[in-house]
């Protein structure tokens, strides 16, 4: 089971094991409210639940009770300068060519 907290709804994905679940590089990124979600969420009444209301024992979560485990992650690597072409007249034939190379087309 999965959940994406956005702005205005929380979306809930469920799926079979073995799944695969990927991240994009916004994941870290910091989100700040609006000022209308500010003085909104001031009104809104803070519930808090122990694993005893939730019916869950506590050998089934944190580590104990993970199904999964991360074997390793890596950054996606540094982006590089790229190529600048000047079309007089060539630019099509010089894209083609370095899209060819790379195997692209």
């Amino acid at each position: 089971k999965g959940r994406r907290d956005g702005d205005t709804a929380t979306e809930l994905l469920e799926a079979r094991l073995p799944a695969v679940v990927s991240v994009t590089d916004q994941s870290g990124e910091a989100r700040y409210p609006s000022f209308k979600g500010i003085m909104a969420a001031k009104k809104k009444p803070v519930t808090s639940w122990d694993l005893e209301d939730l019916e869950i024992e506590s050998d089934e979560v944190g580590l104990e009770g993970a199904w999964t485990a991360v074997d390793g992650a890596t950054e996606r690597p540094a982006r590089t300068a790229g190529t600048i072409v000047k079309d007089e007249g060539e630019g099509g034939k010089q894209l083609a060519a370095f899209l060819a190379e790379r195997k692209f087309i």
